[in-house]
């Protein structure tokens, strides 16, 4: 499982290898807190100034899979259950998570990552090589505590460094650090030893095992079996370490000292066999004398004790010989009946593990049957990466296609820029003949407030029953909420609205006919025209505004979703604002006598199809005090100031709305009107204090005409901040229709109040729907609907630019275009 892990860990960081350009040190470290901090620090110094990133190869040599660690110790893996054994497992694991993260805290702002490495069935020095094969490392920086073997079969740290130094490839470079210092691995007279940067030598390499180490296969130290040998020397039943020690010292001593004299033995023994086999003889002379053979007889003797004792000496040598051999073949005899014993135990012990390796045959087939099934999912993953791909190429194609259009539509606002651009170029001329237009119709008013001679019908009762559905209550209009005495009707292809008089006001007729021709004099842009009357049914037929009173569209709860986002914004209620100031003035400046209106309220203030205000329900009756009336229609107009700024119906406004500053002004401007700007905001609501305040200033020159002179001001300045603006809302509004639900306005017919299909320009510079405007203009029309003027031509332009803008939204919304 470790190796497996190690394989995973290869192919991710053989990928990031490919991803990041900085350059990888491979740390080497165990368990050790202390001397893996000091490898990594001396790591981190040797490459302080360069872009790298440390790889971490934590090793926990202390991990063995014969034994686990418990609280009472460590003890063999075999006696602990499964579910025990998966749990201690896992704590070591943690361990050694926990350490490994604090190895890669210690790295600081410099790149780190982790990689455990576990292993039990081949050596550290080996896997570390493979790593290197496989990662192509070539900077390895490794603690000398890393190489610590986890068992005895295991080389030990010395010699398996110097393996790793020398089997290495060439491209990598290996530094091994000992206590947080660079050490050096030498070679010299087939020793090897390693030694820091002073020359001191830290570990030599282990040398080849003598004759003792030999022994010791069979005479362990830590052995604990029993010996029931004596020694010559000691009499004691049982051997401790220590005797066991000593007596591999007599044995190899003995072992050497028979290999070194076995010849000498073989003659010697031989000599004493031919001194003990050969008698010695004695000669003697005949005619020697007494004394000369005692003499000689003296001598035999002596030499025959002195063989006699050299014999016995011998013979108590042989016998010494003889019992320290006995007590060695003894000894041996006992250690190979106990090796017999553990060579029985590990016999029975590779049955266990036949048995074991079986079981792990089983379950490596049903691994390789699952990695088989992964496999077969991983080509069915493969087949609809594949098939990604191609939904992904198909993808791309569509992107681009989108991109072309996207290209066709940047083409085509950059000519819809232009076009603004000549239509601002023609602003300034057509604000120019308004202008003219408006002075020139004030007069022609003017003017014909003398003539009777006036374009008005009189209609019979039957035409008014007709145009009604005989007065149906569902062409029954209603005026601020309520039912009023007004229906809409339709006379000769036009719709008009159809005013009857009160049931309850006692009206002569003489009276009516008063109203009607008073009516019938007022002709202006801003007033509501009379179309015609009725004497029998005591009516008067008005032109038809379509939009309503101005109360509905700032108060009404209801206000649809339509009317909030292409109702009356900021600049649209300027430009109410200063047309019914135009209104009203004109009305002031009456000939004869001057006409006040006396109840100006935004109920008394009609919008058409463009929202342009037109005012009714002025008093019909001469003013009998007329600088005091005036003053009463200027203060009615700062209160219609304020409900304009600020949208909400104050009907008591009075003392409250003097006292108003420009603070809290600026924090009651209403919302719906989009943002406004503060200092024409400002000077509305100064324009409204005066107004209000004309009891006190009595200010004679403050007049209708004063007020409509600085209302036009305000109004310029919009048109201004409007104008530079316009280009930008204008695009602004085109990059957002795929974004929004809302409708541009630009795309609506100002006559069908609807998104148009077929869009045309008018010579008045608007664009309507192609079937609006014809009927409008072959209904007899040649005004402007959007401006009420006279229209230069009736030739009709398509609006290409605008068509292809519509239609793109219908496109974008999958809203089928037709």
């Amino acid at each position: 499982m470790g190796l497996q892990q190690v394989n995973v860990n290869e192919r991710s960081l053989e990928m990031e290898t490919n991803l990041q350009p900085a350059e990888r040190i491979y740390v080497a470290i165990g368990t050790d807190l202390n001397d893996g901090f000091a490898t990594l620090e001396w790591a981190l110094k040797n490459w302080a100034s360069d872009s790298i990133k440390i790889v971490i190869l934590y090793a926990d040599n202390n991990i063995c899979r014969d034994y686990v660690s418990t609280p009472i110790g460590k003890i063999r893996a075999s006696s602990v259950r499964e579910e025990k054994l998966k749990v201690l497992e896992k704590s070591e694991e943690a361990k050694s998570d926990k350490i490994l993260s604090k190895f890669v805290a210690f790295c600081g702002k410099v790149k780190a990552e982790g990689l455990r490495v576990d292993t039990y069935e081949e050596p550290m020095y080996k896997l570390i090589l493979r790593l290197i094969n496989s990662l192509q490392i070539t900077k390895l920086v490794m603690s000398f505590s890393f190489m610590r073997p986890p068992s005895w079969k295991s080389k030990s740290a010395t010699n398996a460094s110097f393996y790793l130094h020398r089997q290495k490839p060439n491209f990598c470079e290996l530094f091994v650090i000992f206590k947080g210092k660079l050490v050096f691995l030498r070679d010299e007279n087939n020793e090897g030893f390693i030694e820091d940067d002073e020359g001191v030598i830290v570990a030599k390499r282990r040398e080849r095992p003598s004759f003792r180490g030999w022994i010791g296969k069979f005479f362990p130290e830590n052995a604990s079996g029993k010996n029931h040998c004596d020694s010559p020397s000691s009499s004691a039943g049982n051997a401790s370490p220590d005797q066991w020690e000593k007596h591999i010292e007599e044995i190899e001593h003995y072992f050497n000292k028979l290999s070194s004299s076995a010849a000498k033995e073989g003659d010697r023994e031989m000599e004493n066999d031919a001194v003990i086999r050969t008698p010695p003889e004695i000669n003697m002379a005949k005619n020697m004398g007494t004394a000369e053979k005692l003499e000689i007889l003296k001598i035999k003797i002596k030499e025959t004790q002195e063989t006699i004792q050299s014999n016995r000496k011998e013979t108590k040598a042989n016998a010494e010989r003889y019992a320290k051999a006995k007590w060695a073949i003894g000894l041996c005899s006992s250690r190979a009946d106990e090796l017999e014993a553990r060579i029985n135990e590990e016999n029975a012990k590779r049955v266990d593990l036949q048995r074991y390796l079986d079981t792990t045959k089983e379950q490596l087939f049903e691994i390789q049957t699952e990695v088989e099934e992964k496999r077969n999912k991983l080509n069915s993953i493969l087949e609809l990466q594949r098939e990604l791909s191609s939904k992904l190429q198909l993808s791309t194609l569509a992107k681009l296609h989108v991109e072309t259009r996207l290209e066709k539509a940047v083409r085509d606002r950059a000519e819809m820029v232009r076009e603004i651009e000549q239509l601002r170029s023609q602003r300034d001329v057509f604000q120019r003949r308004i202008e003219f237009c408006r002075e020139k119709d004030a007069i022609g008013m003017a003017n014909r407030l003398n003539d009777l001679d006036f374009d008005y019908r009189k209609f019979t009762a039957v035409e008014i029953r007709a145009a009604t559905d005989d007065f149906s209550e569902r062409l029954r209009l209603k005026s601020a909420g309520e039912w009023a005495n007004v229906y809409k009707g339709r006379i000769n292809q036009t719709t008009v609205a159809i005013k009857l008089a009160d049931s309850d006001d006692q009206l002569s007729h003489e009276t009516f006919l008063e109203k009607v021709k008073l009516l019938g004099h007022i002709r202006h842009p801003h007033i509501l025209s009379m179309v015609g009357f009725c004497a029998e049914l005591k009516c008067i037929v008005f032109e038809y505004m379509h939009n309503g009173c101005l109360r509905d569209t700032l108060f009404s709860s209801r206000r649809s979703r339509r009317s909030r986002n292409h109702g009356l914004n900021w600049h649209a209620r300027i430009r109410i604002a200063s047309e019914v100031c135009m209104g009203l003035s004109f009305l002031h400046k009456a000939k004869t006598r001057s006409i006040i209106h006396g109840n100006l309220n935004p109920s008394k203030i009609l919008l058409d199809r463009n929202n342009v205000a037109r005012i009714y329900g002025f008093k019909s009756c001469p003013s009998t005090n007329e600088f005091d009336d005036i003053k009463t229609d200027i203060q009615a107009f700062g209160t219609l100031l304020l409900q304009l700024l600020t949208g909400r119906n104050w009907a008591g406004i009075g003392e409250e709305a003097i006292m108003v500053d420009s603070a809290t002004l600026t924090e009651a401007l209403d919302k719906m009107a989009g943002q406004w700007p503060l200092d024409l905001a400002v000077e509305l609501g100064g324009i409204a204090r005066r107004c209000l305040a004309i009891d006190e200033s009595q200010d004679e020159e403050f007049s209708s005409t004063f007020l409509m002179r600085w209302i036009d001001k305000v109004r310029k300045k919009a048109d201004e901040l409007l104008a530079n603006n316009a280009e930008s809302l204008l695009v602004a509004e085109v990059d957002t229709r795929i974004e929004e639900s809302n409708v541009p306005s630009v795309f609506f017919c100002p006559i069908y109040q609807d998104v148009m299909k077929n869009p045309h320009i008018a010579a008045d510079g608007f664009s309507y729907e192609f079937e609006a405007i014809e009927e409008w203009l072959r209904t007899g029309h040649d005004t402007s609907p959007m401006t009420n003027l006279r229209l230069k031509h009736k030739q009709l332009t398509p609006n290409h630019t605008l068509r292809s803008l519509i239609q793109d939204w219908h496109h974008r919304r999958s809203i089928p275009y037709s």
